[in-house]
């Protein structure tokens, strides 16, 4: 929904905002809700600090949504953008660290 709603947006369709929102709170409530691996009962540092990149990366998400309905431009990408990034980057970071834990 969050990749359907951001591509049909430039055609104009007056529902695809309403489309990206949905999937974009959907996204942030799977990820807020999905479990930190841990070593000895608590995670490591840079697993915290990975997962605070993700939930934020989820947060943009939400705010470009927003952007989408109270700006008349395109400022929306910008915060996109961002989310992008930092949803890409923990995508590869967090599963190559949990890998590193010893059980």
């Amino acid at each position: 929904m969050l990749l359907v709603g951001a591509a049909i947006y430039i055609t104009g369709w007056p529902y695809a905002r309403h489309l990206y929102c949905i999937g974009a709170v959907m996204v942030a409530v799977v990820q807020g809700l999905s479990p930190v691996a841990t070593t000895n009962g608590s995670p490591s540092l840079v697993l915290k600090r990975l997962r605070r990149q993700q939930l934020f990366g989820a947060l943009m998400l939400v705010v470009s949504g927003l952007l989408m309905f109270t700006t008349r431009g395109n400022e929306w990408i910008v915060s996109l953008s961002i989310a992008a990034i930092l949803e890409l980057y923990t995508a590869w970071r967090i599963p190559a660290e949990e890998e590193k834990q010893p059980l």
